[in-house]
């Protein structure tokens, strides 16, 4: 598990497409002290398990799903990406739940300055928008940020300088493609409300209340999940 705090940017020293799968080298100092083969690091937000450890770089497989999920396989030799070791039990939690498994990519659509911060506009396919909330949390190439803004097609956040220095977010372009990661909280509830991790909407029973003109909502889903059940057991 990770939570999106990046603790440093390395280089893509080598990457390999073979067919479907691939390789990948990545130079960096930090995350690679105390790392072993079988550890996990978050690169650009994918979780990969470590095949190789040296004193200044990284050995990672990518698997075809990863390929098909995240930007990963667009990456060049001396691309920089953003790099988190998975949290050690007794670390300090300082972003979010973050799991290293994308959900796919968006794509940046605007990217401006408004005094210290840089806001930037990310438009996404409608299973991921519908998981993102204003003030809710959103993983970015790996990076824990706050949802500033929810729009029909699009989201957006406000990088404050620390983060736009740190990360290499802001060393990409319009049109750049990045790996999105929506709450793991969030898609846990829709699941449940749901009844299936991709379920089209709810459905509804809408009654008067007393006559006064209100309603009241109660929605049955799939999995017999109703606000009522909700509301009684403390949600």
């Amino acid at each position: 598990m990770f939570t999106g705090i990046v603790e440093e940017t390395g280089i893509v020293r080598k990457i390999e497409i073979i067919g479907v799968s691939g390789r990948i080298t990545i130079a960096a100092r930090k995350v690679t002290d105390g790392t072993a083969v079988g550890d996990s690091i978050a690169v650009d937000g994918v979780c990969l398990t470590v095949t190789f450890v040296g004193s200044d770089s990284f050995t990672a497989d990518v698997m075809p799903e990863t390929l098909r999920r995240s930007s990963l396989g667009m990456l060049k030799n001396g691309s920089p990406v953003n790099l988190e070791r998975a949290m050690p039990a007794d670390g300090r939690f300082g972003g979010h739940i973050v799991s290293g498994h994308i959900d796919g990519v968006g794509t940046i659509e605007e990217i401006r300055k408004e005094g210290i911060a840089v806001w930037v506009r990310i438009s996404a396919a409608e299973n991921i928008l519908r998981l993102i909330v204003e003030k809710g949390s959103i993983c970015i190439d790996g990076i824990s940020l706050t949802v500033a803004a929810v729009g029909p097609s699009d989201f957006q956040v406000s990088v404050i300088p620390h983060t736009g220095s740190n990360t290499a977010l802001l060393s990409k372009k319009v049109k750049s493609i990045v790996n999105l990661e929506n709450d793991i909280v969030g898609k846990y509830v829709w699941k449940l409300v749901n009844g299936s991790s991709t379920g089209s909407g709810m459905g509804g029973n809408c009654a008067d209340k007393s006559g006064d003109g209100s309603k009241s909502v109660n929605v049955k889903t799939e999995s017999g999940i109703t606000e009522e059940f909700l509301k009684k057991y403390g949600f």
